[in-house]
C-alpha cells in the first residue's frame, strides 16, 4: 500500500510542476541591481527561484554575489542558514 501513496504522489507533483519561465534583459538587469543594492546595504530580500518545476520565494540576505560565475549566496531567515543558488535560477527579487 505505501508504495501506491508514492505513486499517487509523484502524479499529482507531475501535474502541478510549472516551467521556468523566462526572463528579459531588463528583468535579468533589474535583479543584478537589487541583489547588488541588498548586499551592499544589508537588505533583506524575497527571493523567488525555480527548483525542480516549482517557483519558491524565501526571504533572506545576500551575502555574496558572482554574476561571471552565475553564482549568489543568501543566508535565510527562518534556519540562518547559507544557501547556495545559481543566479539563472532566479525569477524575481524584491527588497522587503
Amino acid at each position: 500500500m505505501p508504495e501506491q501513496y508514492i505513486g499517487l504522489q509523484e502524479i499529482i507533483n507531475k501535474q502541478v510542476e510549472v516551467t521556468q519561465p523566462v526572463l528579459t534583459e531588463e528583468q535579468m538587469e533589474q535583479i543584478n541591481f537589487t541583489l547588488i543594492e541588498a548586499l551592499h546595504a544589508n537588505k533583506q530580500v524575497y527571493l523567488t527561484y525555480y527548483k525542480k518545476g516549482q517557483c519558491i520565494t524565501e526571504t533572506g540576505f545576500i551575502q555574496f554575489v558572482d554574476s561571471l560565475g552565475d553564482l549568489f549566496i543568501f543566508i535565510d531567515d527562518v534556519f540562518e542558514l547559507k544557501n547556495k543558488m545559481r543566479l539563472s535560477d532566479l525569477i524575481d527579487v524584491r527588497l522587503a
